[in-house]
């Protein structure tokens, strides 16, 4: 079957709201589906698939005919633990929390939460003295840096059974760290040769150009010109940089960026901590970190998209954002994903936004227990599956609420992947991770238009993250007009009230590179959000706990 031929689809729909609303699964009309072209439309994930004929999550519907402006709502506070976010962005400050226990500036701790002056959230990447960093650790580089020296002098063909495995996990994630290891280091010998290549042509170049700046029609008349002895690789160098935008500037900039992420996520040496002078082993060592949210948000600036998308979905400023900047280039510390957590859960938040995922986990166990104390205290947590194209059913990644054994620690955990905006093969995008066990359901990925640092907008093609920013905004709403719903209730009805489809899209394996797999059975849900029928579901349940 093409592509782009009919499909009947499985829609959850609900009658007018005028009458008794009841909410069961209908066929919808056969409908027409052709491809879109992104720049046709903005804010694609808004749309409706019966009134626009696109998969979105019928955002402007639930505006139009459930969300008036007279329906009363609450403020209910996301907690976006991220990179730092441009809280001064002119679409993000109004709806930056603020944490009125807290008297700005005084470098008192107000609030008595360990926490000085945290006007705005905080920053775990930091220190008292205004730094932050922007380069850590792969996960996987920690952990050899534990494990090396342990089974440095012993004998690995005669362990204990613990030893044993243990000694199996350490080959697994050095198998791993190799790997990557070589695929930067290829890296940075591109970006090498690229500084070595463009600053010899400037060099021979320059001389004719004096304070004239570099075009390519002067390029082309200095090389027909026949009269240099220039030779024709470097025109051909220039001419190419010229072509894509590429300066001095930007080659010094990448060159410093690959080696960095050489030296500084890969190189067991390098001490990660030394900015925040803590010890990263002890989780009572809290004391660390600053309230400086937007110091690097032009170098680190996924926070601040996130917030745009979440705050994108809430148009009369349901949702306040609460940063918590833990993620930079390389792996987030295990312990400041559990001390945000414990922080957002303690400040009020109803929704967490996670939009990052790792390979290993050195401390798992101290997140379990932070994603147990947001259940206890009714906090929904909404994360990605991740951006590898893999099947989670063969594949870990963390964070995630579930023991080696698969028991789930909570119920108020979700996993989120991505779905495109046409139906046909690539529904699901080629880098989106799945699977029945883990991924609980998905939601648009591709293209989203958001805020970006510096007043500016984007079309982020951030994957599974915005997927999981777009749940988290959905999420928002619901607990902001139905305050009386658990984040249990909350998880089930974003899974339960999605949309069913059950069109083949691509899910390649090395084996069978032309598999494709029935999209409803990707996910537990098999489903696509959906804010319309979620707030009518939320609507319908929480009547029934009212009577």
């Amino acid at each position: 079957m093409k592509d782009n031929l009919v499909f009947v689809l499985i829609l959850i729909i609900s009658v007018s709201c005028k009458t008794k609303q009841t909410f069961e699964p209908v066929h919808s009309p056969v409908i027409n589906i052709q491809e879109i072209k992104l720049d046709d439309f903005k804010n694609w994930h808004f749309k409706d698939l019966q009134l626009d004929t696109v998969p979105g999550i019928s955002l402007n519907r639930a505006y139009d005919s459930l969300l008036t402006k007279d329906r009363k709502d609450h403020k209910t506070i996301v907690a976006v633990i991220d990179n730092e976010t441009d809280i001064n962005h002119k679409d993000l400050a109004h709806q930056i929390w603020v944490n009125k226990k807290e008297i700005a500036d005084n470098q008192i701790d107000d609030d008595n939460n360990g926490y000085v002056d945290d006007i705005h959230g905080w920053n775990f990447l930091g220190n008292a003295q205004g730094e932050n960093n922007k380069y850590v650790n792969f996960e996987s580089t920690r952990i050899l840096r534990k494990l090396t020296p342990y089974f440095k002098d012993k004998d690995t063909t005669n362990l204990n059974p613990n030893d044993a495995k243990l000694f199996s996990y350490y080959q697994k994630v050095k198998k791993r760290h190799e790997v990557r290891l070589k695929y930067f280091l290829a890296e940075k010998d591109n970006y090498d040769r690229l500084y070595d290549f463009y600053f010899a042509a400037v060099k021979e170049i320059a001389p004719y150009f004096k304070n004239r700046p570099y075009t390519l029609e002067a390029i082309d008349s200095l090389k027909q010109s026949k009269s240099t002895n220039i030779d024709d690789f470097h025109f051909l160098v220039m001419t190419d940089c010229l072509k894509n935008n590429i300066d001095d500037s930007l080659v010094l900039k990448e060159k410093k960026h690959a080696t960095n992420m050489v030296e500084k996520l890969l190189v067991i040496e390098y001490n990660d901590r030394e900015i925040q002078g803590d010890n990263p082993d002890d989780i009572t060592d809290t004391i660390y970190g600053n309230n400086l949210m937007s110091n690097n948000v032009e170098f680190l600036n996924h926070g601040t998209k996130m917030s745009g998308i979440i705050t994108g979905i809430s148009r009369n400023n349901e949702v306040e954002i609460m940063p918590l900047a833990i993620s930079a280039y390389g792996d987030e510390h295990d312990k400041d994903i559990a001390l945000s957590i414990r922080y957002a859960v303690d400040n009020g938040a109803k929704v967490i936004n996670m939009s990052f995922w790792k390979e290993f986990s050195l401390y798992e166990n101290w997140v379990l227990d932070a994603i147990k104390y947001a259940d206890q205290n009714d906090v929904l947590i909404i994360s990605i599956a991740g951006n590898d194209g893999l099947n989670l059913n063969q594949n870990v990644k963390y964070p995630n609420d579930k023991l080696t054994d698969g028991t789930e620690v909570s119920d108020n955990f979700i996993l989120v992947g991505a779905s495109n905006h046409n139906l046909n093969k690539g529904f699901v995008p080629g880098y989106s991770n799945y699977g029945t066990i883990d991924v609980d359901l998905f939601a648009p990925g591709n293209e989203i238009y958001t805020t970006s640092p510096n007043n500016t907008y984007v079309n982020n093609s951030g994957g599974t993250s915005s997927s999981a920013a777009v749940t988290s905004g959905v999420a928002a709403l619901i607990r902001s007009y139905y305050p009386d719903l658990t984040a249990s209730e909350v998880k089930h009805i974003l899974m339960d009230s999605g949309v069913e489809y059950t069109l083949e899209v691509a899910t390649p394996t090395e084996e069978d590179p032309e598999k494709t797999t029935p999209f409803n059975q990707l996910s537990k849900s098999g489903k696509v959000l959906n804010a319309y029928n979620a707030l009518l579901m939320a609507e319908r349940i929480s009547k029934g706990k009212r009577k």
